[in-house]
């Protein structure tokens, strides 16, 4: 009894102590910028480096409009509703997975017959009749988890979890992403449909103007089939911008969980969404801790990092104890009877010696795995990177064609009213007016696609850095 109680504290002391890497995240790239010297130059009056988004990112674009839809889809989304319930299964993996710690207990019961050969006593030729026999009793085993395997194998369930959350959050920040990128596309399509309007009604005056100065002999030919042609060109923009329209609806539709034929987008107009300034743009030292896509890849790191240790545990001796108590006996009825109680207890050890090489590459294979999630974890951390530079470097590069594109409608709405001034006192005529009315139109519709990208990439900004706060989002 004294040493079988050493060797149940032995294997106590022994259980949990886990062989293989102990996980630690990887360390993040050291910059302490996104972008180029010269280009963080462009970026100097645009954004606040190092403020956090403190509230739902789309917020900072004050459009009830779009706050509505982004909610819509994080409630009605399919694709959103299934990885929430990927994640439940897999934290139930995990509780799965810790259940195998604890030593397992059933209770059997066996009920049959029986009938022995001759041949079974040798040479006394003794034969026992057929017989009934009956059985009822718990069994217990456990295997202590001498070098820690089993504990591995809950860290490894544990980081797969982790790993799904994540995977629940970067989709969420996509979602988001996606919802108002194509509100943004809905309202600026809605936008160039009303001056595309304008541009075509103002075709036509001048295809009459040039028609009547034709009949009264003061345009040629030529002049006509100008002014045709550019009513022709102008129209040939309506079914691109309407397929533009019928997109975005779609994809609104299906990101709120609807289909499109019963379901109708707000009023959505791109006048309305106000642009943060400056910027709201976290540290980069910030940015491995915030972007769902980089935590789930550290998440599988750490998963790989498990299955090593696992691996390794495999090519360890195990333990199994084993017991038992039943109750046996010919009749039912004596089943519980005291004088039918057997027992049974038992202490196995495997050892593996020889089986061809398997469990050592299953070991190398889990390294070179580990090895593959690190570096695949470092090439989610440099796309994420470049992801933010790009947003940063195509919001400078946006302001300034706005600038230029406000500066193009300016210098047209001036000389439009010059126009209107020299059409009052007789210095040209209507068609020359028309001209350039035509042109400030033009600016305008130039200023509403530079309006339309620049609000697009610093969508596309915020989703870079990470989208709002995880706490925020709703799991």
């Amino acid at each position: 009894m004294k040493r079988s109680n050493t060797f149940l504290a032995i294997t106590l002391m022994l259980t949990g102590c886990s062989v293989g890497p102990n996980f630690k995240t990887p360390d993040a790239p050291g910059a302490t910028a996104y972008t180029t010297k010269s280009e963080t130059l462009l970026l100097k009056q645009l954004i606040a480096l190092g403020k956090h988004i403190e509230t739902e990112w789309w917020a900072l674009f004050s459009s009830d409009a779009v706050n509505k839809l982004v909610h819509q889809t994080v409630g009605n989304n399919y694709d959103l509703i299934s990885a929430k319930e990927t994640l439940a299964q897999a934290e139930a993996m995990v509780q799965a997975e810790s259940g195998t710690l604890a030593p397992q207990v059933s209770l059997g019961a066996v009920a049959g017959a029986q009938k022995y050969g001759a041949a079974l006593f040798g040479p006394a030729n003794f034969s026992i009749p057929p017989f009934s026999y009956y059985e009822v009793g718990p069994s217990a085993s456990w295997t202590p988890d001498l070098f820690g395997g089993a504990h591995r194998a809950i860290e490894r369930q544990q980081a797969l979890a982790d790993y799904q959350a994540h995977e629940v959050d970067a989709l969420y920040v996509a979602l988001t992403g996606d919802t108002v990128a194509a509100a943004v596309d809905l309202a600026a399509a809605n936008a160039e449909t009303e001056v595309l309007a304008r541009l075509v009604a103002e075709d036509r005056v001048s295809l009459q103007l040039e028609l009547s100065s034709y009949a009264a002999g003061a345009a040629t030919r030529q002049e006509i089939l100008t002014a045709q042609n550019r009513l022709i060109s102008d129209q040939a923009l309506s079914p691109a911008l309407e397929q533009r329209l019928s997109v975005s609806r779609h994809a609104l539709a299906l990101f709120v969980g609807r289909t499109p034929a019963d379901w109708t987008p707000p009023d959505l107009d791109l006048s309305n969404f106000a642009l943060p300034q400056p910027l709201p743009v976290s540290l980069p030292s910030e940015l491995a801790k915030r972007r769902p896509d980089i935590l789930a890849a550290a998440a599988n790191v750490h998963a790989a990092s498990a299955a090593v240790g696992i691996a390794t545990a495999n090519l360890y001796p195990q333990i199994t104890l084993s017991a038992n108590m039943m109750q046996e006996a010919l009749t039912p009825v004596g089943l519980f009877s005291a004088a039918n109680n057997a027992w049974a207890l038992a202490a196995g050890l495997t050892v593996p010696i020889f089986n061809g090489g398997t469990l050592t590459a299953e070991k190398r294979s889990a390294e070179h795995a580990y090895r593959a999630s690190l570096a695949q974890y470092r090439q989610t951390v440099l796309i994420a990177f470049r992801q933010v530079a790009d947003a940063l470097t195509a919001l400078a590069h946006d302001d300034q064609a706005a600038t230029n594109m406000q500066n193009a409608f300016d210098t047209d709405r001036a000389a439009l009213d010059l126009a209107h001034s020299a059409q009052r006192a007789g210095a040209i005529g209507l068609l020359q007016l028309e001209d350039a009315e035509r042109a400030v139109t033009l600016a305008e519709l130039d200023m509403i696609r530079a309006q339309h990208q620049r609000t697009l990439d610093c969508v596309r900004l915020f989703v870079a850095l990470g989208g709002s706060p995880v706490a925020d989002k709703p799991l």
